[in-house]
Order: structure tokens, then C-alpha cells, then sequence
């Protein structure tokens, strides 16, 4: 099966996820392609430059797919003019709800315009969470698949095998921006009784290596999808505090297998960290559930039947 993937990058976020899924397919069988298409690098023109530079790429593009599989919205408008038979949008996060958290009422407002419209360009909507799915089966009456995004457990061995904890470090993973809460963070960090270390333009390499060394996972968000991060954390036996929020509340139980709190609450926030490093029992227990959560449902022996079943049903449709 020769299939198409459209991103605006290969990392972080949805573009890892579909990095991570091309080399799995790969090693399966599958013919998978990335298109690589250049944007200039400044936040408010990134998208932009890369809808254009995509559509003349697939413009150009004169070779025939099964499937063309577009990550994020920016990337479903070069979708529409590639040969394949069938066409696949994926989705991680509401995406007018994201823009409206960066950007302008009158921005988020074109886009929830446009948003409905766009979708209706693929013959199938992915998504890797079961929020997601039912939020835009009530805000479009559109019904996305959903399956979760995995995480490959023999590289996290491989480099984090040597690590040593480090005693009293917790860790922030995540980019340096509004909706990711970082600046919660900064502002009660003389109040925790611990050292954070922020990785936020480390390579995957190094920050899975100071994840490990750490002793808690914190995630302020104010608004996030399901973050690949907590599911390494989760994997690698490293208790979690994060906000109570769509998306992370879909994979963390409060006091089951980490500690929720309210989204924007900085006592809160300092509260749960702080009582959490001094209880190294409930600590411990949360990670071990938090391991065997991850085993169940968030590996490759778990979820690459379901990607191969997926498009193996869309083409044969």
C-alpha cells in the first residue's frame, strides 16, 4: 500500500506522531512517503507559507497514492489536489479551539467558520482521543475515528536504562507558550520544594533522559490534547501533576494514576507537587498504576493492529 503523509514538520506534537507511525508502517510492509514542504519560521506566518508551498507541491506531485494522509488542518488543503484514492485528515486537539487560545477572537472566529468545511475535504477523520471524537460530533455532526497514539517502549529502554535520579528534580516537557501553562509554572517555582528543569527545545533523546532522572511530571496546561509526554511518564514509572483539562483527564485519574488539579489555580498547583515529594508511597503507587496503564493501551503490540486494520478498510471500502 503506497501512501502519502502531509505535515508541517515530523516532531513534536501531531508531526511526531506521524513520523513515529510512518517508520512503524514502514517496517510492516507499508510504502510510506512524507512530503516535505518549507515554511518560513515565524509564528504567525509558519502556517501560511506552508498551505502554499504544499498545494504547489502537490500540484507538482504527478505520482498515484492509495492514500494521502493530511496531519492537522493546515496540511488538508494540499491533501485535496493529490491522486489518491482516498483521503484521511487527522486531527489531535479542536483546532479553532487551539487557534482561539493564540491567536484573535476575529482569527479563531474565521477559522470556526472555515473548520466544518475543511473536514468535509477527507473521505476520513482520524483522531487519537475520544474527546476530541465527540466534541466536533456536537459542534459539526461529523464523526471522526479515534485511535490512540502509541509510544515505542524499546527506544525509551534503550536510553534510559543508565539513568540515575536526580534527588528533588521535577521536570516541565513541553513548548514555551501560553496554552502549555509554562508561565504558571515559572511563577510559583520559588514555592516548590524542588529544582524544575524545563525542556522545552531539547532533542526527544535528552528530555526522556532528565524525564527519567526526575522525580514528578508537571503539566499546567490550559488547554491540551492527550500529550505524548504523560504517556512516556507514565511508561517510564514518573508520577504526574497536571490540570484537570479535556485531554489529559482522558488518561489521568485523579489519585489513580497521578494528581489532577484545576487548570490556572497556582495553590493548587504548588500544593499538589509539593505534598506529592514528601508522600514517596503514593507516589510509587501511582507510577506502578500509571505503568500498567500505559502496557494496555498505549503500545505498538496494542494499537499497530488498529492502524493497519484502518487503512486497510479505507482502501478496500
Amino acid at each position: 500500500m503506497k501512501i502519502l503523509f502531509i505535515s508541517p514538520r515530523y516532531s513534536g506534537g501531531i508531526g511526531g506522531h506521524a513520523m513515529r507511525i510512518a517508520e512503524k508502517l514502514r517496517e510492516n510492509g507499508f510504502d510510506i512517503e512524507l512530503m516535505h514542504a518549507p515554511h518560513i519560521p515565524i509564528k504567525k506566518l509558519k502556517n501560511p507559507t506552508f498551505v502554499i508551498t504544499s498545494i504547489l507541491k502537490a500540484i507538482l506531485n504527478r505520482k498515484k497514492y492509495d492514500v494521502v494522509h493530511a496531519f492537522n488542518i493546515p496540511s488538508a488543503f494540499a491533501m485535496k489536489y493529490v491522486n489518491a484514492k482516498k483521503r484521511v485528515l487527522s486531527v489531535h486537539g479542536v483546532y479553532s479551539e487551539q487557534i482561539h487560545s493564540l491567536h484573535s477572537g476575529t482569527t479563531s472566529s474565521i477559522v470556526s467558520q472555515r473548520e466544518h468545511r475543511i473536514l468535509q475535504m477527507a473521505d476520513k477523520l482520524l483522531t487519537n482521543s475520544i474527546n476530541v471524537q465527540r466534541t466536533y460530533k456536537k459542534k459539526f455532526r461529523v464523526n471522526f475515528d479515534y485511535i490512540y497514539g502509541p509510544i515505542d517502549i524499546i527506544k525509551l529502554k534503550e536510553i534510559t536504562s543508565n539513568v540515575s535520579k536526580v534527588e528533588r528534580q521535577i521536570v516541565y516537557i513541553g513548548r514555551d507558550s501560553f496554552e502549555k501553562g509554562i508561565d504558571i509554572l515559572k511563577k510559583i517555582e520559588s514555592k516548590i520544594n524542588a529544582n524544575v528543569v524545563y525542556c522545552t527545545n531539547l532533542d526527544w533523546k535528552e528530555t526522556m533522559k532528565i524525564l527519567k532522572s526526575s522525580d514528578l511530571l508537571i503539566v499546567p496546561s490550559r488547554i491540551d490534547n492527550i500529550p505524548n509526554v504523560i504517556k512516556e511518564a507514565l511508561y517510564l514509572k514518573i508520577p504526574i501533576v497536571g490540570t484537570n483539562i479535556e485531554g489529559i483527564s482522558e488518561i489521568i485519574t485523579n489519585d489513580v494514576n497521578g494528581i489532577l488539579v484545576p487548570s490556572e489555580n497556582p495553590e493548587k498547583l504548588i500544593e499538589a507537587i509539593n505534598d506529592l515529594l514528601l508522600d514517596k508511597e503514593k507516589a510509587e503507587n501511582l507510577a506502578e498504576v500509571g505503568y500498567e496503564f500505559v502496557i494496555k493501551n498505549f503500545t505498538w503490540d496494542v494499537l499497530l493492529p488498529k492502524y493497519k486494520k484502518f487503512y486497510e478498510d479505507l482502501v478496500n471500502q
